[in-house]
């Protein structure tokens, strides 16, 4: 490993605030598949399978920190909270504050493509992390970590969240109107980083149209859009 790559690798414990005891461990936490010589059958050589334990690590802890944090709330909500921290969008921002892109190894095209700021790229790095923090820590390593990066997030919304879906039907349900449907318009960009387009329909309302990296994200800000031209303060609303 070269030197400066030693140095971003050093600079990045730092600021997770974690020194790993097995180095091996973290280089494979910041390897993308495209940087792994020999084909698909070393693929256990990326980030992959750590990104994979990572994943429900995280979900454990968020799930343990949402459950001491808020003891009123109920399974519905708790779940909404959880899905909204864990999601692909979450991580990468996490990715983001963690500095993860001078870290990684990535192969020469995916490198010069981007691939240090993109968005699946950074969400699948950061999840790799926390897995080889576990791993090489335990699960009180792995909760420092998770609580660090994702504390303030959790505390952010102290209200009951309403995603934009769930408040647009009911404010449909109210008015006797019929479910919103929802309808993809487009889909542009690399098949590993897309651009989803989609519109959402009602009798008689003005159509509402969102974007995002997935499907679930472009139907949030689709709702959110209708509910904003029927006069629905937009400040009441979670689309995360």
């Amino acid at each position: 490993m070269s030197r400066s790559k030693v140095k971003d690798r050093a600079a990045l414990e730092e600021r997770i605030g974690y020194k790993f005891s097995d180095k091996l461990l973290l280089e494979r936490a910041l390897t993308h598949i495209s940087a792994v010589s020999g084909g698909p059958q070393n693929r256990v050589s990326s980030y992959q399978r750590l990104e994979f334990l990572g994943d429900h690590v995280l979900g454990l802890v968020i799930s343990d920190m949402l459950y001491r944090a808020f003891p009123k709330a109920n399974e519905g909500e708790l779940s909404r909270r959880l899905a909204d921290l864990v999601r692909k969008e979450a991580c990468a921002e996490v990715g983001k504050a963690m500095d993860l892109g001078p870290a990684l190894r990535l192969g020469n095209s995916e490198s010069h493509a981007g691939g240090r700021l993109r968005t699946t790229i950074l969400a699948d790095a950061c999840e790799g992390l926390v897995g080889a923090v576990f791993i090489d820590g335990g699960y009180a390593a792995a909760d420092a970590l998770v609580s660090k990066f994702w504390k303030e997030r959790m505390i952010a919304t102290v209200k009951p969240l309403r995603d934009a879906k769930t408040m647009l039907q009911e404010w449909a349900q109210a008015r006797g109107l019929p479910t919103p449907v929802y309808k993809e318009l487009a889909r542009t960009g690399p098949h590993h980083d897309p651009v989803f387009k989609v519109a959402v329909v009602l009798p008689d309302r003005p159509q509402g149209e969102g974007a995002g990296a997935s499907k679930r994200a472009a139907e949030q800000a689709a709702a959110l859009d209708m509910l904003i031209k029927v006069g629905v303060k937009a400040e009441k609303v979670d689309v995360r």
